[in-house]
């Protein structure tokens, strides 16, 4: 290069899947046919209203200009409907809904518009990457808050209420969790919704997970009463619909904070596809047996993936949320990572060292669900038929 990159990059990696799918197809060409566990990018289709109205509304001769930067009308209408019926919160779609290109912009977005540098940012360890790298991108400082098996990856209120009088300026949370797949419930939201208060500062859940494999019925932090005050919610269409190739997601929260995040959002994208929104829209209404089947064939590769797991030796709570089988790998292995790269290069089978997810993660592993069973009982064949020594 004949410039030199931008200081803030100094302490930024690239993305962990970039890297490693980069060093997967790598494999492939060599003819390793990979079998992916590592990713969460659903492999079942949306539903067939969903593509139709994809497809009817491109036909549209006029839909392929710009569109507005907070999208069709009809499509916050649909957010906020569907908000209503999966999650009993009540939004008002002209102020308190606003569309994203998918969730994950929308984690790039709220850090642009609400931090500076030297603000510091409560962020879970485990946790999605984003929420600290975005954090460094702008100078300020991500703070981390340890969630732990012991306390079903769950808040330690005690320790959370030390940090937050240090002075910070916003917390992540992401419930149903990524990556351990651990639930929330109104208790522990509450006594976050009051801390986020008591300390003044904006308390953001990130919930793209909630319809996949629930316990329970699917729960939103804005569902605590008064929660607009200081809370914001991401959610997504990626995992719950099938569509995370599509870019459909969405922050909701009160208008003076959308107003904030539209600041930015407006100066980075020209408005979503016409025919995406309107696909969108006949997505939000897809029936609860739609769901429902949608969650049975993730049950039963669960079940598989359960099998993989006691072959390996690891230890996993049965009953998570959401689309990846987190699991702590033997003490007997060394070194996790070390251990998933002999599965990769001798089995040809890729999983996710948990690691990377932070420092909480250092023994455990991830299983994506998002493969076939058939492909889940021929990575069980695979790694049996190579000698992958953990003794």
């Amino acid at each position: 290069m004949i410039i030199p990159k931008a200081d803030r990059l100094a302490h930024i990696q690239e993305y962990y899947f970039a890297k490693k799918l980069a060093e997967v197809a790598a494999l492939n060409a060599q003819g390793k046919q990979v079998i992916n566990l590592g990713i969460g990018s659903p492999d079942l289709p949306p539903s067939e209203e969903t593509t139709a109205a994809l497809t009817a509304s491109a036909a549209q001769a006029s839909g392929h200009g710009y569109q507005p930067y907070r999208s069709l009308p009809a499509l916050r209408k649909a957010m906020a409907d569907w908000y209503d019926s999966t999650y009993q919160v009540q939004l008002n779609s002209d102020t308190e809904v606003l569309p994203l290109m998918g969730s994950k912009e929308g984690v790039f977005h709220l850090t642009m518009a609400f931090l500076n540098p030297g603000d510091k940012v409560l962020v879970p360890n485990p946790g999605y990457p984003a929420y600290a790298t975005t954090a460094r991108m702008v100078g300020a400082e991500p703070v981390f808050y340890n969630l732990t098996a012991e306390n079903n990856w769950l808040p330690n209120m005690e320790e959370l209420e030390e940090q937050a009088s240090q002075g910070v300026k916003l917390m992540w949370i992401n419930y149903p969790h990524m990556p351990t797949g651990a639930e929330a419930n109104s208790e522990i939201f509450q006594s976050l919704f009051a801390l986020s208060r008591k300390y003044r500062f904006l308390l953001v859940n990130d919930n793209p997970y909630s319809l996949v494999l629930p316990n329970t019925a699917p729960l939103s932090l804005l569902s605590q009463p008064g929660a607009l005050d200081s809370c914001m919610e991401l959610n997504s269409l990626s995992k719950s619909h099938n569509m995370a190739g599509w870019r459909v997601g969405m922050i909701l929260g009160r208008k003076d904070y959308l107003d904030t995040v539209l600041t930015v959002k407006s100066n980075i994208d020209s408005g979503m596809f016409q025919a995406v929104q309107h696909a969108a829209i006949e997505a939000l209404r897809n029936s609860d047996e739609w769901h429902m089947q949608r969650n049975e064939v993730y049950a039963e590769r669960k079940q598989m993936a359960h099998k993989l797991l006691d072959m390996l030796g690891c230890s996993y709570d049965p009953n998570t949320v959401g689309m990846f089988v987190w699991a702590k790998v033997p003490d007997i292995i060394p070194d996790v990572e070390v251990f998933l790269d002999e599965i990769l290069y001798q089995a040809g089978v890729f999983l996710t060292p948990g690691k990377i997810f932070g420092s909480q993660g250092d023994r455990y592993l991830r299983v994506s669900l998002c493969v076939p069973v058939a492909q889940l009982e021929e990575s069980i064949k695979r790694i049996k038929q190579h000698t992958i020594n953990h003794n």
